[in-house]
Formats: structure tokens, sequence, C-alpha cells
């Protein structure tokens, strides 16, 4: 299997027609089609869909191009660092992380590596805990974010001075709106939209004294906006992080903070025995020099 046959089906998957795909890649369509059964020969699948109008995948074909994006990802990343100058400080930092505002004290500190080495480049990706550990192992992140309660066993990391704060999302004029604080015992018989991560429903089950199926979790999420917009339309109650969703005197929505407080810890990892690339490693000495001046 060679790269060039990757890159040529993902053009296909794209484009979702040969005859297009192989003016895209300057070739011949017979020429392309020969590719793409020899490719799928090689695997004993059968990768394509080959409709009257356009080409989908099979599912064999849809894993294929999750895998072959992974690859090309990291062959590019591979190319821009190995082919950069050795003594200019220039090339791409991949960071991972969920939903968070201290998240905003890792952005301030990208704007301040940008404006000491303008040829860096940054590239965010955004996913629950395990999506952003799942490109982390691959090598596909440079650094990830975590919030607990999170396993970082599989990776090095150092913890960022701050916390954040659980709580419920809701209407304003809704019943438990009236309340400064949310208990348990208020939470019962009550429709919650959750964070779909296991590992964050076992601590909201120990924070309710018992498991999970004491709350009536009618939705799950991975990031919150979505589910910020279920709340409005009466959906039911979010659990997330304070000031993730605006709710000032415009918005249709109230934070409530849990009690007993639920305070939640930052860390930034990276993958064991990783080898830096030499902007991956500017920044990091970046953060933790910035974090040092937070603990003055």
């Amino acid at each position: 299997m060679e790269i060039r046959v990757l890159q040529y089906f993902l053009t296909i998957a794209r484009e979702e027609s040969i005859s297009k795909a192989a003016e895209v890649l300057h070739i011949t369509q017979p020429t392309l089609s020969r590719q793409m059964k020899e490719l799928e020969d090689e695997f004993n699948k059968k990768l394509f869909i080959r409709g009257s109008r356009k080409i989908t995948l099979t599912k064999d074909g849809i894993l294929l191009k999750q895998y072959a994006q992974e690859i090309i990802g990291l062959v590019d990343k591979a190319e821009r660092d190995l082919l950069k100058e050795d003594n200019e400080l220039a090339g791409d930092i991949y960071i991972g992380s969920g939903e968070s505002s201290a998240i905003r004290f890792v952005m301030q500190v990208i704007a301040k590596m940008q404006s000491k080495y303008s040829k860096i480049r940054f590239h965010l990706f955004s996913g629950n805990a395990q999506d952003v550990a799942d490109k982390l192992d691959s090598g596909l992140l440079d650094f990830g974010i975590f919030f607990d309660p999170v396993n970082l066993t599989k990776f090095d990391y150092f913890t960022l001075p701050f916390k954040e704060t659980m709580g419920l999302l809701m209407k304003k004029d809704d019943e438990l709106a009236s309340y400064n604080v949310i208990t348990p015992e208020l939470l019962k018989n009550k429709p919650i939209i959750a964070s779909n991560q296991d590992i964050v429903k076992n601590e909201i089950a120990g924070w309710i004294g018992g498991n999970e199926r004491k709350l009536d979790i009618k939705v799950t999420y991975n990031l919150i906006n979505n589910a910020a917009l279920l709340v409005e339309e009466g959906g039911g109650y979010a659990l997330t992080f304070k000031d993730l969703i605006r709710v000032d005197e415009n918005s249709p929505l109230c934070f409530k903070a849990l009690w007993p407080q639920m305070d939640v810890g930052i860390h930034i990892a990276w993958k064991k025995y990783h080898v830096f690339s030499k902007q991956a490693e500017t920044f990091l000495e970046l953060m933790k020099d910035e974090v040092e001046k937070l603990d003055r």
C-alpha cells in the first residue's frame, strides 16, 4: 500500500467520482480505476459503492478513509518538520483539547509564541478526552489538554494552576433557577444532558452517592454548544463547566454550580518518550515559564 494510492483514494472519497478525481489528480480515469481495483484486491474488501451518479464508501471504505487521513497527516507533518531549516524556529504544532474557559491561558501562550516566532503555525483540535487521547497516542497531536477525571498513565504531563467548576446549565425561568446551588436531591427525576464519557459519568455517580442510574440521563454530548441549544428548547439540564456558555442578561440560560462543589483539574499531556520537534519543545518550555510566573 503506497502513500500515493492512499492520496488517490481520499481524492475519490472527497469528489465522489472517479472521473472528477482523475481530473483533480491529472491522471487518466482508467489508470485511477485500476489503482483502486488493486487496492480493493490487496485488502480483499469492497471499498466503493458505484452508483449511477456518484461513488460512496462501504463500511470498509469509511474505515480505510479514517486510517488514510491519519497516515497522510503524519506524513505531511514529518515532511514539514524534517524539511525546514535547522537554524530557524518554524513549523507546525498540533494541540487537542476539550472545551474550557481555562483554555484562554493556552491561547495566550500561543499568541505570545506567534508574536516571537512568525513562522510557527498552530493547529487546534476540539474533542472529548477519548478523541484527544487517541490522536495524541497515534502521533497526530503534539499536546493534549485534559480535565479530571482522566487516566493519563500512557502520557507525561504537568498540571495547570486552574480549576473548572462543574454545574448545571438551565433556562432562566426554570424552577431550579431560584436555587443558589444544585444538590443531588434536586436532580431526582430531572432530564439530564451529560458528557458521553464514561469516566465523567462515574464521577457524577460518585457525586450523587451512587451509580449513574440515579440520574435520568436523556441525552449525551461530546461538545457543549449543541447541548446548550437543547437546553434552550426545554430538552433538559446540561452538566458542564462554568463560563463555557455565555449566560449574561441577554441569554435565556443560567448556570448553577453543584453542591457539594465539584472542582476539576486541568493537565497538558504528551506522549511518553516522545521526541519533540524544536517548535513543540519551545512551546512546552514557554508554557512552563508562564505557569511559573503565575505561581510567583
